[in-house]
């Protein structure tokens, strides 16, 4: 069920918001919690049915394993868990990848399983993942499997994020006051969601429709295009990532829910090291707590403080996809923030348009990879991007320039000339005005939910 749908805003949000409010007027939480699960695995299962076995699966072997952490700190039990979860999304994510460079490697015909990606894997592996590792250091005693039933699957973040921590979700329902409904609450979540929505079908979009087709003829871009695919592909990822981000957080709200930003202006950034502190914030400090500061982050000689990013945007880019596109993306965006902490640690500091030029270039770069097809596909667009013997302009796609070009222009001015949706969430008073600018926005995206289209991110 997508959230920018007419059965996902007007059938299964206010039912569920009802009932839970309901239930717990009753003083029935054990119930509200119960439905709220039950709702959550709903929504999930709404795709595909077939895969809320393997959720279901996952949670009851990472709650008990859990269970046994919270008790007594046991290395090997902490291991089993994290290698439980890796191989599970290995093999649903990596397999193929696998399989086909060991036939690359070998001369072998071992047949492909073509493996479907269970929705969301990637994002309830990593939290459960957390939620082990901060049993074993004793930051959390879950033994409530309905409690960590809720804390998986709770739907405004299960399928992409923010990526949470049982500690700074769960303690909230627990709060007797965020049991009851708060109109307040209900009228600034609406507000947020309202944002993410009309960032979603208003702008990432449309932006997203010329892109994709772009990429998907990449061979027969010219320099002109290749420019109007990789901006359009750049602005459409992020106003498409945030604004699920800000849909989940404004629903998590309407629950009296708090969720971590996930977003703060990543296009204001000057370097790629300030990008990545912006930027999906939540799965930064995912890699940054389990993955750099296990390698022992800066706390070594500067080589191996470098060689630990590395190793953590390795980990990054091959979290991203199965391919070795993404395996170079990763190392690519480690490779620039590693030239970014040797600038800062040298005392250089450039102009800031300069700056934030050079970074916005290496970031249409770096998204290249990642939406190429392959590497031949990718080094022709970026070839393109700076070939003046290709200065042209073709229509492709019955491309309108001053249509395309608008939207590109609204998506820079919008997220580097104005506030994000934080900043400006924080100014919200429940008055008319701002009822007026949420009714504007869901209104205006409501037409454009006959043909909506799936969060770019699904495919991760």
């Amino acid at each position: 069920m997508l959230f920018n749908s007419y059965e996902f805003l007007f059938i299964f949000l206010p039912l569920t918001l009802i009932l839970y409010f309901y239930l717990n007027s009753l003083k029935l939480i054990t119930l509200s919690k119960t439905m709220l699960v039950f709702a959550s695995l709903f929504f999930y299962s709404w795709w595909n049915i077939i895969y809320l076995p393997l959720i279901l699966g996952s949670m009851i072997f990472n709650f008990y394993i859990g269970k046994s952490l919270g008790k007594k700190a046991n290395k090997s039990m902490l291991t089993f868990g994290i290698v439980g979860n890796v191989a599970l999304l290995g093999y649903f994510k990596y397999a193929d990848f696998f399989i086909e460079n060991f036939n690359w490697a070998f001369n072998s015909q071992t047949p492909l399983l073509h493996l479907a990606l269970p929705l969301a894997i990637s994002y309830f592996t990593f939290q459960q993942i957390a939620f082990l590792v901060d049993n074993y250091k004793g930051e959390v005693k879950e033994f409530s499997f309905l409690n960590y039933s809720l804390f998986i699957t709770f739907f405004p973040q299960l399928l992409m994020g923010p990526i949470v921590h049982h500690k700074e979700m769960m303690p909230q329902f627990a709060l007797k006051w965020r049991s009851y409904i708060r109109w307040e609450n209900i009228s600034l979540g609406l507000f947020i969601f309202a944002i993410g929505l009309a960032k979603k079908c208003l702008i990432g979009d449309p932006l997203t429709d010329y892109a994709q087709y772009g990429f998907d003829n990449a061979q027969k871009l010219t320099m002109i295009e290749a420019w109007y695919a990789s901006t359009s592909y750049v602005l459409s990822y992020y106003f498409d990532l945030s604004g699920y981000a800000d849909m989940a957080i404004g629903i998590a709200k309407m629950f009296n829910i708090d969720l971590p930003k996930n977003f703060n202006s990543p296009y204001k950034a000057r370097n790629f090291a300030d990008y990545w502190r912006r930027w999906h914030i939540t799965l930064s400090r995912f890699l940054g707590d389990y993955i750099y500061k296990s390698l022992g982050g800066n706390k070594n000689v500067v080589w191996i403080i470098y060689l630990n990013i590395m190793i953590t945007f390795f980990v990054s880019g091959f979290w991203h996809g199965a391919g070795w596109t993404f395996i170079v993306w990763g190392l690519l965006n480690g490779l620039f923030v590693v030239f970014a902490h040797m600038m800062k640690k040298a005392n250089l500091e450039m102009n800031f348009y300069l700056a934030w030029f050079l970074m916005f270039i290496g970031l249409i770069i770096t998204r290249t990879l990642f939406v190429a097809n392959d590497f031949s596909d990718a080094w022709y667009v970026t070839y393109t991007l700076f070939n003046i013997t290709n200065l042209k302009f073709q229509e492709l796609y019955h491309i309108d320039a001053v249509f395309q070009s608008f939207y590109i222009v609204l998506a820079l001015v919008l997220a580097l000339g104005f506030k994000n949706s934080g900043e400006i969430a924080l100014n919200f008073k429940p008055n008319l005005k701002y009822s007026l600018y949420t009714a504007i926005l869901i209104s205006a995206s409501l037409f454009t939910f006959s043909s909506a289209k799936e969060f770019l991110y699904f495919q991760f």
